[in-house]
């Protein structure tokens, strides 16, 4: 063993590197973080997914209120929200694009469902199924609607 003299210090000569017993104990509290944070990071995910879908149903409502005020009323089934990017056959009083981009696909990659007249009176019905793409549902996997 080759020993270093650092002042009147002696200090035996040690190889660097780490231990077996020191990498699992490393990778056991890095097991045990990601266990603990990975949960909540996914719930977080979701909640956002939910948000973004609701936020982009509102600029939509927006544009076809912006719609209405021009047309007189708002776009048939049949149109759907491409009357809000080009003009419908019979608009007179178009004065679009309402929006800015091309429609996007929900955070789920599926189209908006768009329908006029809605149900239970309402002018229209704009929504999203959620990430089951179905009616109903809970948690990630429920509907968002205007």
């Amino acid at each position: 063993m080759k020993n270093y003299y650092f002042g009147r210090i002696k200090l035996p000569h040690r190889s660097s590197g780490f231990t077996l017993l020191e990498l699992l104990v490393v990778i056991a509290i890095i097991g045990m973080l990601s266990a603990y944070v990975g949960p909540k990071y996914f719930s977080k995910l979701a909640e956002s997914r939910q948000k973004v879908a609701k936020a982009q149903i509102e600029a939509f409502g927006k544009a076809l209120d912006n719609y209405h005020l021009d047309v007189g009323h708002y776009p048939g089934t049949d149109e759907g929200l491409n009357a809000l990017l080009i003009k419908p056959s019979g608009a007179t009083r178009w004065n679009g694009p309402y929006l800015q981009k091309a429609i996007p696909v929900d955070p789920w990659e599926r189209k908006y469902l768009y329908r006029s007249p809605g149900n239970n009176g309402r002018e229209y019905d704009l929504l999203s199924y959620g990430e089951d793409g179905r009616p109903g549902g809970k948690g990630e996997a429920a509907d968002v609607t205007n």
